[in-house]
C-alpha cells in the first residue's frame, strides 16, 4: 500500500508545494479588489471552501474562513498520511498550530470578541475541530477561566502557572516557552540528521524572537528583571547562560554578543537596525529575520529528500501562502496601498 510510504508522502507534499501561489501570482492579487480576490483565491485552490462558506459569509470574512478551513484540513491530511517513521517530526512542527489556536482564543476573550465573530473567520465553526475552542470563547469572560478550561491541553500546566493578574502577553509568552521546550525535548529523543536540522531551525526562531524582545525592551525601557522572563531558552546565538548579562546590558550587550560569533551576518543586520531606527519601527528587523528563516526552510526542500523535512517544508510554505493571502485581503479592506502590501508580502 502506497499510503504512508515515505517516498510517496514526500512526492505528494512536493506536488502540492508546486501548486502554491508564486510571487508573481501574489503580486497580481495585491492589485485586486476584495470581490475580485474572492474569485482569485478560489481559483488558486480554495474553491471548495469558498463555496462551503459562501451562503453564510461574504467579502473578507468569506476568504478568511475559507483559508482557515482549508489549512486546518491540509494539516490533518498531511499528518494522517504520514507513517510512524516521519510522523513524529511532522507532529512536532504542526503542533505549533494548536498553540496558535490557544492564542487566538485568549486574544478573543481579552478583546471581548463574540463567539460568532470568532466562528465566522478565526476558527470557523463549520469545521468540527474548532468546536472545543469556540466553547472556551463562549464560556469564559477572562483569561484565567480560559486557562482553567484548557487545563487538559498539553500546555495546560504552563497556563496554570501564569499569575492570577497575568496579562495577555504573559499567557502568550507561557505558550511560546512551553512549545519550544516541549519541541526541543522531543527532538532530543529523535535520532538522525532531519531532527538535528529541525532543532537548528527552532533555535533560529527562538534567537529571532529573543532579539526582537530585547530591541522592544530597549525602546520601552523595560527593567532587566522583566526582560529575563521574556527571553526564551533554546537559542544558539543568545544562550540561556547569557540572559542575565544581556538583560543588564540591554541592546548593546546583545550586539556585542552577536558580533563575537560567526553564525550571524552582523554587517547586514546592523544595516537593518539603522533602517529600523530611521523608520522608528522594528518591521525591517522582523522582515529580515523571516527571510533568514525562509532561507533555512528552503534547504528542507532538498536536504535529506526522503525524510520528514520536505514535508515540513511544504507545510511551512502552505502556512505562508495562507498568511500572505490573509494579509492581502485584510490590507485591501483596510485601504493599504499596493506598495505597503508588497513590502510585507513579497
Amino acid at each position: 500500500m502506497m499510503l504512508g510510504n515515505t517516498p510517496y508522502v514526500v512526492s505528494r507534499a512536493k506536488a502540492r508545494r508546486q501548486k502554491l501561489a508564486d510571487r508573481a501570482r501574489l503580486r497580481q492579487l495585491i492589485n485586486q479588489s476584495v470581490d475580485q480576490l474572492t474569485v482569485a483565491v478560489g481559483d488558486i485552490g480554495y474553491r471548495t471552501e469558498i463555496d462551503l462558506y459562501a451562503g453564510k459569509l461574504s467579502g473578507g470574512d468569506l476568504v478568511e474562513a475559507a483559508l482557515t478551513h482549508n489549512l486546518e484540513g491540509e494539516l490533518t491530511d498531511i499528518v494522517n498520511m504520514s507513517n510512524r517513521t516521519i510522523r513524529p517530526l511532522i507532529e512536532i512542527y504542526t503542533s505549533r498550530f494548536e498553540y496558535q489556536n490557544a492564542k487566538a482564543v485568549l486574544r478573543a476573550i481579552h478583546n471581548e470578541v463574540s463567539v460568532d465573530e470568532v466562528g465566522n473567520s478565526i476558527l470557523p465553526e463549520i469545521n468540527d475541530v474548532n468546536t472545543p475552542w469556540l466553547k472556551v470563547v463562549e464560556s469564559c469572560d477572562d483569561l484565567r477561566s480560559a486557562a482553567v478550561l484548557m487545563r487538559r491541553k498539553s500546555f495546560g500546566v504552563a497556563l496554570a502557572k501564569v499569575p492570577e493578574d497575568g496579562s495577555l502577553a504573559d499567557y502568550e509568552d507561557a505558550l511560546d516557552r512551553h512549545y519550544y521546550a516541549a519541541s526541543q525535548r522531543a527532538l532530543l529523543q529523535s535520532k538522525g540528521a532531519p531532527a538535528r536540522f529541525l532543532s537548528r531551525l527552532f533555535a533560529a526562531e527562538i534567537d529571532h524572537r529573543n532579539i526582537v524582545n530585547i530591541l522592544e525592551a530597549d525602546s520601552a525601557g523595560i527593567a532587566s528583571e522583566q526582560l529575563v522572563h521574556l527571553l526564551i531558552p533554546g537559542g544558539r546565538l543568545i544562550p540561556k547562560r547569557m540572559f542575565s548579562s544581556i538583560a543588564t546590558g540591554g541592546r548593546e550587550a546583545m550586539l556585542d554578543l552577536l558580533r563575537s560569533g560567526d553564525r550571524f551576518d552582523m554587517t547586514e543586520f546592523e544595516g537593518i537596525l539603522q533602517e529600523a531606527t530611521s523608520t522608528r519601527s522594528l518591521d525591517p528587523v522582523v522582515t529580515w529575520m523571516k527571510a533568514r528563516e525562509y532561507t533555512m526552510m528552503q534547504r528542507m526542500s532538498y536536504l535529506h529528500p526522503v525524510s520528514a523535512l520536505p514535508i515540513i517544508h511544504y507545510v511551512a510554505m502552505k502556512v505562508q501562502e495562507v498568511s500572505d493571502l490573509r494579509l492581502i485581503v485584510r490590507g485591501r479592506l483596510a485601504g493599504l496601498s499596493s506598495e505597503v502590501l508588497e513590502a510585507h508580502v513579497l
